[in-house]
């Protein structure tokens, strides 16, 4: 039995579920809101970070360890490059994902519209949106707009972690009411629209929507 704890908004949640959808893995979700979290859940995830996963009997924490072990017990269909050197790449553009992508979309686009108001009863703050979105965010899309080639994948040749850990969060900025300006950025609309469609992507979209149409 494979358990993913965590919230399904979670861009962090969401790219586990994403893995496991691509390789057609059967599992349960059960909610974890990632705030004051039990004793209970920190015996599952020491730091108190979503998600967690239990298999078996077997415990793991964090997005990006649980994604390594799902493809080393599960390797097909891959999700990792089989060059080295695109295999290094996709890993990088999962942790730019993890790292400033989550930040600045999640922490000053996402947060400040969904979660501070609805969750945490605090107004948004208009000032650091207007930062993500004239100073912080641009340089992050330049980056990832230089990157992107003719193929609809960030590494190698096939879709991978790389896009899951890239797109994951373009999923919450959608949710947050913004889109990737196309004139700006076209082959990272693109790309995004491309992604976003896939089925995996698609079903936790349409799952996770209605709570964001009612804010």
């Amino acid at each position: 039995m494979r358990i993913v704890h965590g919230a399904n908004a979670s861009p962090f949640v969401r790219k586990v579920r994403v893995a496991l959808a691509e390789k057609g893995l059967e599992y349960e979700l059960r909610p974890v809101f990632p705030l004051n979290v039990s004793a209970e859940f920190k015996k599952l995830s020491p730091l108190g970070k979503i998600p967690a996963y239990e298999e078996d009997g077997r415990v793991l924490a964090d997005s990006s360890v649980i994604c390594a072990y799902l493809e080393k017990a599960n390797p097909e269909p891959p999700l990792y490059p089989a060059d080295p050197y695109e295999y290094g790449r996709a890993l990088w553009f999962e942790e730019y994902g993890d790292s400033a992508i989550a930040q600045n979309v999640g922490g000053g686009l996402f947060f400040q519209k969904i979660v501070a108001p609805r969750f945490l009863n605090r107004p948004t703050d208009e000032a650091v949106i207007q930062k993500a979105l004239t100073q912080d965010i641009p340089p992050l899309f330049d980056y990832l707009e230089s990157q992107l080639q003719a193929r609809e994948v960030i590494a190698g040749t096939r879709f991978s972690i790389g896009d899951i850990g890239i797109c994951t969060h373009f999923v919450n900025m959608q949710h947050a009411g913004y889109e990737v300006d196309a004139k700006r950025w076209p082959k990272l609309a693109r790309y995004v629209s491309h992604v976003l469609a896939r089925p995996s992507f698609k079903a936790l979209i349409e799952e996770e929507a209605p709570l964001f149409r009612a804010a």
